[in-house]
């Protein structure tokens, strides 16, 4: 194979997330949860996967006629936003105007951040909570807390989108990589594992999913806070 044609497979492997979001869409739609979840993880791994693969086979040097950047942007927006924002308004968790707020302070503080030139860092971190909303929204569905907890969590983390505190890329933040990795894998295989089984409250799943969760969502800010070592 040419590396045009590994380069331009790469951009067709990203592309297939937008497949993965119609279906997730639809299983929403048709109030198929865990269907729902179950196709977004695929997506997520998908999205895991893809940037190593563009980096390894110069996609900007061979394929250069597509942007990858912007596709994997229009695909994350819809599987890592604009579905689990439906998902959370349409299944009764966040009733009212909690979740009348909720869906539109996700999308529209989301769309300004993916748009923002400053959310990476120099160590290919993000500036602000990146909009993973599929993580926070898939906890919720397993953990089902208090409206009112959930409704404090997306108000923290919609704020926290554009303050100056960092969030760890599993893949690209090299500092602690050997640790947040595992954890990002981790959390892919207990979040497929809770869809898969329905969100039954006793799956071990659950704490699989809050022990990998608050490593990702905290990791960022305590490499702020402890120095690096020279």
């Amino acid at each position: 194979m040419t590396p045009e044609n590994r380069a331009l497979s790469v951009h067709l492997f990203t592309a297939t997330g937008a497949v993965f979001a119609m279906l997730s869409m639809l299983a929403a739609v048709d109030g198929k949860w865990s269907l729902m979840f179950l196709w977004l993880v695929v997506a997520f791994f998908v999205d895991g996967l893809d940037g190593p693969m563009a980096r390894r086979y110069h996609v900007k040097k061979y394929a250069p006629e597509f942007d990858g950047v912007l596709l994997d942007l229009i695909i994350d927006y819809l599987t890592y936003v604009f579905i689990p924002a439906f998902a959370l308004f349409k299944s009764g968790l966040m009733d009212g105007w909690t979740g009348w707020f909720s869906i539109i302070v996700i999308t529209f503080a989301s769309s300004m951040y993916f748009a923002d030139t400053r959310m990476k860092t120099k160590d290919n971190s993000f500036s602000g909570f990146p909009g993973c909303w599929n993580m926070v929204v898939l906890v919720i569905f397993a953990l089902e807390p208090n409206f009112w907890v959930s409704f404090a969590l997306v108000a923290v983390l919609a704020v926290a989108m554009f303050l100056p505190l960092k969030f760890i890329h599993p893949v690209r933040t090299e500092r602690w990589r050997t640790v947040s990795l595992p954890m990002a894998i981790g959390w892919t295989f207990f979040a497929g594992w809770a869809a898969w089984v329905d969100f039954h409250p006793q799956s071990w799943a659950h704490w699989g999913l809050v022990v990998t969760s608050v490593y990702l969502l905290f990791a960022g800010v305590a490499q702020q806070i402890i120095p690096e070592n020279d």
